[in-house]
């Protein structure tokens, strides 16, 4: 696994007693005794072994784990990264802070223990701390696009939605090519009620998704997945836009909303195309009025 990329999964890591942690679990016999023959696959193995191990609270088979990857490569980040995850599980809040904290002052340059610390502080409920850790982070390691996220999120369970707004607009300049990023910035400003600009990054997830390239035409095809999610949100834009008149001027962003014309086309269009989802997912007519019909789908895409 390549060094960046498991640390990014490290600094995001958050416990889960999933049926998927428990299936690598019971192989644990023999992922102990063929992981050497595996080379670099097999070490590995060895970790996310002892992240399911976390998971489902069997912490000696977890140090088990932390020993023979510790013993393999002494000072490694990623070991450090997850002997602090073994020290949240385990652990004082207290506790995993201090090791984190002593980690950093040795070395800032692993921005995996900036996040777990974050993470820490976050379920302490200091949301400002946490804030405050991501944000140092993010001044230095400017381009780790999950950071972004998660400070976004921070935000966003603040409702502080014009931060979380300026977070994610990060995320999209390092990378511009995701779609679900595009889709939380949607979310987001919807929440901010700018509307205009929710209908217009939902309309860009759409035209990011939306398979074209077959041999039926768009129109034709199913919307699934984030198509599907984002064809809601454009839905509920132009909803609000046509019924709430007041907020079709009120961007804060200073977004352009579309004509009137244009407007209500895009409403019809979101209501076909979602009305095709739901007869494919249910086999049912959907609600005609607009309101239960919303709610519906929002059910469906849950």
């Amino acid at each position: 696994m390549e060094l960046s990329s498991s640390l990014q999964k490290l600094g995001a890591y958050q416990p889960r007693k999933n049926d998927k942690s428990q299936q690598l679990l019971s192989r644990k016999d023999a992922l102990l005794k063929t992981y050497v023959a595996q080379g670099d696959e097999g070490w590995d193995l060895i970790e996310k072994l002892a992240l399911a191990a976390l998971d489902q609270g069997e912490v000696q088979v977890a140090d088990e784990c932390l020993k023979l990857l510790s013993d393999k490569f002494p000072g490694s980040p990623r070991v450090e990264v997850l002997t602090g995850i073994r020290m949240e599980v385990t652990e004082s809040s207290e506790i995993a802070l201090s090791f984190y904290d002593e980690l950093l002052a040795t070395d800032s340059s692993n921005a995996a223990i900036w996040r777990r610390k974050a993470a820490v502080l976050r379920r302490q409920g200091k949301i400002d701390q946490a804030v405050q850790e991501l944000s140092s982070m993010l001044d230095t390691f400017y381009t780790e696009v999950e950071g972004w996220i998660e400070l976004a999120d921070l935000y966003n369970c603040c409702h502080q939605y014009a931060y979380a707004l300026q977070s994610l607009s990060h995320a999209l300049l390092l990378a511009p090519q995701n779609p679900f990023h595009f889709l939380q910035f949607a979310e987001t400003a919807y929440l901010a009620l700018d509307i205009p600009l929710s209908l217009k990054m939902y309309l860009q997830v759409v035209d990011m998704t939306d398979d074209d390239d077959e041999d039926l035409a768009p129109i034709d095809s199913i919307p699934t997945g984030i198509t599907l999610r984002a064809w809601l949100g454009v839905k509920l834009c132009t909803h609000k836009l046509l019924t709430e008149p007041r907020l079709v001027n009120s961007s804060p962003s200073q977004t352009a909303p579309p004509t009137t014309s244009n407007l209500s086309s895009l409403d019809e269009l979101s209501t076909e195309r979602l009305r095709t989802a739901y007869l494919n997912t249910t086999g049912e007519s959907p609600p005609k009025a607009d309101k239960a019909f919303i709610d519906a789908m929002a059910k469906i895409i849950q």
